[in-house]
């Protein structure tokens, strides 16, 4: 048996075919009853079935079998089309009919292998720094203050007393340092900043991690590089379907350049002809320049 949600159908003479997708990834199955052809008939995709039948091997199919239905069972059906092609390759409505329908639009390929990668990049997270030790925190997200500078914060009514939505664990994780040594959270933070590059979100997913008995901030810097390593290396075994799903190419990841700000201003210049040396920080163009500098 196999329960899912139907994606494509197609009619040959006497005999149906569709697709219907589990958490697993798709099932062909073929349909040579007319009483269940007729079930089909009138089904939308992303109608959600039950299907019994034989597993019988078929090269030609994507997974290398299909099923023959013996029985289907409809246990929601769609009846009107989608809003859009749901299996076109790209989908590009406006945004205002992705929010309206996401229900719907999540649905498409692209969409769930982004956010099963975003899963398989979490787990790899947390399984490298179980390795290390660490042990995972949650910490507050409604705060009575600022916990970290250089950010802006939401405020909420709580009860009639300010508060605001945590911009940081910052704060908690320091205080942790003192009771487990090693610690991390994987958890949202909230900065009411204007979008100013694609780096400045109101509300994100933080993968945060603080640790005790360090020298300086190389230490620091070399754990990240080795769990940028150890992720990409994890979700290059586990995640090739939602990747490929993608068009990604996972990056190598070799010892990162570590340079003094002093020292990424010369390469500006020296790479890029601008001067920014006198500048008291780096634009987003510059860090574009320092990326593209970096890998090569």
């Amino acid at each position: 048996m196999i329960q899912g949600w139907l994606t494509t159908r197609r009619d040959l003479g006497a005999v149906s075919f569709f697709a219907i997708r589990d958490r697993s990834g798709e099932a062909q199955v073929v349909v040579e009853d007319e009483r269940l052809r007729e079930i089909l008939a009138g089904l939308q995709v992303q109608s959600v079935l039950s299907v019994h039948g034989d597993v019988v091997a078929e090269p030609r199919a994507r997974s290398g079998v299909e099923i023959h239905a013996r029985e289907i069972d409809v246990l929601s059906a769609v009846t009107e089309p989608p809003p859009f092609e749901i299996n076109r390759p790209v989908l590009k409505p406006a945004l205002d009919v992705w929010l309206e329908r996401a229900p719907i639009a999540l649905r498409h390929e692209s969409k769930r292998a982004a956010l099963a990668l975003t899963a398989s990049l979490v787990a790899a997270y947390r399984a490298a720094l179980d390795r290390r030790g660490f042990v995972e925190i949650f910490t507050p997200k409604i705060v009575g203050a600022a916990t970290e500078g250089g950010a802006n914060l939401f405020p909420v009514e709580y009860f009639g007393r300010p508060a605001f939505l945590a911009q940081s664990p910052q704060m908690y994780k320091q205080i942790m340092v003192g009771v487990h040594e090693r610690v991390f959270e994987v958890a949202p933070v909230f900065r009411a900043e204007p979008h100013a590059t694609t780096r400045h979100l109101n509300e994100y997913i933080s993968l945060d991690l603080e640790l005790g008995f360090i020298q300086d901030h190389r230490d620091v810097m070399a754990l990240v590089n080795e769990l940028l390593d150890e992720m990409m290396a994890e979700i290059a075994i586990t995640s090739g379907r939602d990747l490929a799903s993608l068009g990604v190419t996972l990056p190598a990841v070799p010892d990162i350049p570590v340079v003094t700000f002093q020292e990424a201003q010369q390469v500006i210049l020296d790479e890029y002809g601008e001067d920014a040396r006198h500048e008291p920080d780096l634009s987003p163009q510059h860090e574009r320049w320092l990326g593209e500098w970096a890998a090569r």
